[in-house]
This record gives structure tokens, sequence and C-alpha cells, in this order.
């Protein structure tokens, strides 16, 4: 077995209302940053899988993402495994 890095971005999917970017984008001009606008908040996530190659990792990633990682009916999930 091998142990692999994969990196996770979980963004809510665009269609539907981020409050907490609106939040953050709300303040910006606040802060005399009036440039930015469209922030969207989600989470970063890193974790290692043993496995005893690449595709099996990212097949487990996979899992991990749709069965607790991401709530598919309001997120949207990304990820990257390196070894």
């Amino acid at each position: 077995m091998k142990s692999f890095r994969a990196s996770i971005d979980v963004m809510p999917h665009d269609n539907l209302l981020d409050p907490q970017g609106k939040a953050v984008g709300d303040s910006m001009p606040n802060l005399g940053l009036d440039m930015i606008s469209k922030v969207r908040i989600g989470k970063h996530i890193t974790l290692i899988v043993e496995a005893k190659d690449k595709k099996a990792a990212e097949a487990k990633v996979e899992e991990a993402c749709q069965k607790l990682l991401a709530n598919k009916v309001m997120e949207k999930y990304e990820f990257a495994v390196e070894g």
C-alpha cells in the first residue's frame, strides 16, 4: 500500500445563494476593497489515503466525497490526488 495525499475543494452550486460569501462580499467596500465582488465561500479538505495505486486512491476519495464530505444537493466538489 502507498500513501496518497488528496486535496478536495467543496463549493456551493453556482445557482444557489451563498450567505457567507454575500456577507463577506458586501463587507469588501468597507475595507477599501471595492474592486472585489462575487465572493463564494466553500471548504478545502486535505487527507491521506492508503491504496494500492493512484486510481484506487481516487476511487476512495470520490466515495468519501459522495458519502460524507459534500452535500451533492447543495454543493459541488473537485479533487486532486498526489502520490
